[in-house]
């Protein structure tokens, strides 16, 4: 069966919902008209946002270079600003779910990836921006200790730098902590948002094949993030985490319409959304097709695949030295916090 919307049959006839990928006022507003629910951000798009809007912001964003501050707190307050409009634009979704959809992310200083006190802080100080701030942290030792106190606290979380079964194991077993001690103190849990960066993912992957000359073709590295993804899910089902997955970095359209089925959410960039939109695409439900093994057996000849594909692949203290980890981190930083800091 084909259709010239697939993007329509995905909202209409299965549980995928989707989030926008950007903080850009235009692009967000024509996302929510096609049926986003929320929408994502990092340290780059967010500069983008207010790069593209410095005349229509002016006021707020002169205001903040007119003070004398830090510069990760000048970062911090112009980040502020496109997220803020982004919440006020998507808080008719937040309140007609009652708070279950309609959330903005706000990414924490890649730089602190290691330090708990600072992430916190800011996670704290992100949550009083709106109520419908899910605020971004990475997928390392810290971030989860801190996930989990954010839980405890109120605070939704979305948990990024993450490409792996063994992340979103951990992020959602945390997530689980947390709600056990907000719930003994009686304060509503945070809820959390597990990422799946599935493209990221496929390009380590290459590059590491090609530097070890691996036996691996492309139409096998174009599978690996969907194997690990599917994975994911299925451990999820199982176990009836309350954390939600979130497939982001798609690098085309089969990472959607093969995750068709999946109650998830899916990260969808602009020139993604205009493909699911025009493309005729099949229109049928792809979550329970398995990859093939013989995919998966020559994938797992790759150790960084392994890594990312078994549960028991890595431990929490591993993450952060994951080759993917380190480089987004850093492009994360550079191509988008030192931006905001040096924003004029």
């Amino acid at each position: 069966m084909k259709q010239a919307s697939y993007l329509l049959w995905a909202i209409e006839n299965t549980k995928i919902v989707w989030w926008h990928d950007s903080a850009e006022p235009g692009e967000l507003e024509r996302a929510i008209q096609r049926g986003a629910i929320g929408a994502t951000t990092n340290p780059f798009l967010s500069h983008l946002a207010l790069f593209k809007n410095k005349d229509a912001w002016a006021d707020e964003i002169d205001n903040v270079l007119s003070e004398d501050l830090e510069p990760e707190t000048k970062a911090e307050k112009l980040m502020s600003i496109a997220i803020t409009h982004s919440a006020g634009q998507l808080e008719p979704q937040y309140q007609k779910s009652s708070g279950r959809m309609g959330y903005i992310c706000a990414q924490v200083n890649p730089a602190r990836a290691a330090d708990r006190e600072s992430m916190l802080s800011m996670a704290r100080r992100y949550h009083a921006w709106a109520p419908n701030i899910a605020v971004k942290l990475p997928a390392t030792v810290a971030g989860l200790d801190v996930l989990e106190d954010c839980t405890a606290e109120g605070i939704t979380a979305t948990l990024t730098i993450s490409y792996t079964v063994p992340q979103v194991i951990a992020i959602a077993e945390r997530h689980r902590r947390g709600i056990q001690r907000a719930k003994q103190n009686g304060i509503e849990p945070g809820k959390c948002f597990a990422v799946i960066m599935i493209g990221r993912l496929d390009d380590y992957l290459r590059d590491v094949a090609h530097d070890c000359q691996a036996d691996i073709s492309e139409s096998d590295i174009r599978q690996a993030g969907l194997a690990v993804s599917k994975r994911a899910y299925s451990i999820y089902k199982q176990r009836g985490y309350e954390a939600t997955l979130i497939v982001a970095a798609l690098r085309g359209t089969y990472h959607m319409t093969e995750l068709a089925g999946a109650e998830i959410i899916m990260s969808i960039a602009r020139p993604y959304q205009e493909m699911l939109l025009s493309e005729e695409l099949p229109c049928e439900e792809r979550i329970d097709s398995p990859i093939p093994s013989d995919v998966i057996e020559r994938l797992s000849t790759l150790p960084e695949f392994v890594r990312a594909y078994e549960p028991d692949g890595m431990k929490p203290e591993d993450f952060i030295g994951y080759g993917v980890v380190q480089k987004t981190l850093a492009q994360f930083h550079e191509g988008g916090w030192k931006l905001l800091e040096n924003f004029l």
